[in-house]
């Protein structure tokens, strides 16, 4: 069975609502998560119900019924309970993602994940050997899951499956994605069903996330001028409408098929020209904290995206000061409270992007963090070492820094846990 489907028993509308209840606790006692000098006062949240009927999203609000309070306590004990097994280089090591070959994981990578241990991984590389090879691969990486009071705790498995020119996995087993800009034509049930196949053709294949949808706004206009998502026909639409409702329905068919989904790249890159990964400085003058990127968010999150990825832009509108990614007012101020996000927000590329290359590779992992970050990205394996010592130190050196890492923590393993990835013992 793959690891995607493995719940112990759980159906998946429970375990997304093990999901929300258990990354609000986690919210909830992140107050101090990061030092307190570096965060916002942030605006309540507002209401889920903001996004639009066209979405259709199917609810994942708590009931009140005995069996599922006893069954939610039983999901926070297991959380709490790994969380308590755990050392801190442990700890640290699930706050990473690093890359692995999409066609099998080198030796030198699988070194890497251990001397780490490190929590998820990202495939990459193109590959047209199909779903079997990818799975030998995976079954590989699971291979390092360690067992930490009773409870096994997988990797988390991630790739880039959007469609169109940014599809990593192909071959037998996997189907030949259109791009987002063809999917956003397409009816809503349509693009659903299609996604639900999707994910359950990257669940046979040992991957549990794929870091999609992007749900970046740009304007017809600027779709010529916009190199990371207009030019490359990322974007479902040219309206905040569009957008929303048909990357609503991508995550929606996803969750139908236990894939975790992330949606990106926050707050937008919607009014950029440069592709961050390939050019310094890359600056937003255009979004506001109230831009146009706010309803396809509030969307997707209330269709049951569990991932928000930040971006490595500059918002002079929003924080002049600091890229996205190191914003405490973007991450906590925005995501977290204006939008009310409680899942795992994890960063685009701190390894190989060359919007970060400047700033050295321990720095990167820390601001993030301390800006309220909780998954670390890198697809380049040769920065693990640095990041996770920087922020070994880190915690050491700060209480507020660790208290933050330990919510982090909480929010990784609360989504483990809805992937089937954490095991408890009864």
């Amino acid at each position: 069975m793959p690891a995607a489907a493995r719940t112990a028993g759980l159906k998946l509308p429970l375990l997304v609502l093990l999901l929300g209840v258990a990354m609000a606790a986690a919210a909830c006692g992140d107050g101090g998560g990061s030092p307190a000098s570096a965060s916002p006062t942030p605006t309540a949240p507002h209401s889920a119900s903001a996004s639009p009927a066209s979405t259709s999203p199917t609810s994942t609000s708590p009931t009140a019924s005995p069996t599922g309070a006893q069954t939610r306590s039983a999901a926070s004990a297991c959380v709490e309970r790994t969380l308590a097994g755990m050392s801190t280089a442990q700890r640290v090591g699930q706050l990473f993602m690093s890359a692995v070959s999409s066609t099998g994981p080198t030796a030198a990578q699988l070194q890497v994940l251990r001397q780490g241990q490190v929590g998820s991984v990202i495939l990459m590389g193109h590959t047209e050997a199909g779903s079997r090879a990818v799975r030998a691969g995976t079954d590989r990486v699971q291979a390092l899951a360690p067992t930490v009071a009773g409870s096994r705790v997988g990797l988390l498995v991630g790739v880039d499956q959007e469609g169109g020119q940014i599809q990593v996995l192909g071959g037998p087993g996997f189907s030949a994605m259109p791009s987002a800009a063809e999917q956003g034509g397409w009816p809503t049930a349509l693009l659903q069903g299609r996604a639900a196949t999707w994910g359950r053709q990257l669940a046979q294949a040992g991957v549990q996330l794929d870091l999609a949808p992007v749900v970046d706004v740009v304007p017809a206009e600027e779709t010529s001028v916009n190199e990371p998502i207009g030019r490359l026909a990322r974007g479902f639409g040219s309206t905040p409408g569009t957008v929303a409702r048909q990357s609503s329905a991508f995550v929606r068919g996803l969750r139908q098929s236990g894939v975790l989904s992330t949606l990106k790249h926050f707050p937008s890159l919607g009014h950029v020209q440069g592709n961050t990964d390939f050019a310094a400085n890359v600056v937003d003058n255009v979004t506001g904290p109230d831009g146009d990127f706010v309803l396809p968010y509030r969307s997707g999150i209330q269709a049951g995206a569990q991932f928000v990825m930040v971006a490595l832009a500059t918002y002079t509108r929003i924080d002049p000061r600091h890229p996205a990614v190191f914003s405490p007012t973007v991450v906590r101020g925005l995501l977290r409270g204006t939008i009310g996000f409680q899942g795992v927000v994890v960063s685009d590329d701190l390894g190989n992007a060359a919007s970060v290359r400047s700033v050295p590779a321990g720095q990167r992992a820390t601001g993030f963090l301390a800006a309220g970050g909780d998954l670390v990205l890198t697809v380049d394996p040769a920065t693990v070492g640095a990041m996770t010592a920087a922020v070994l130190a880190e915690v050491n050196r700060d209480p507020a820094f660790r208290k933050g890492v330990d919510a982090s923590v909480r929010r990784v393993l609360t989504a483990k846990l809805a992937a089937g990835l954490l095991t408890c013992p009864h």
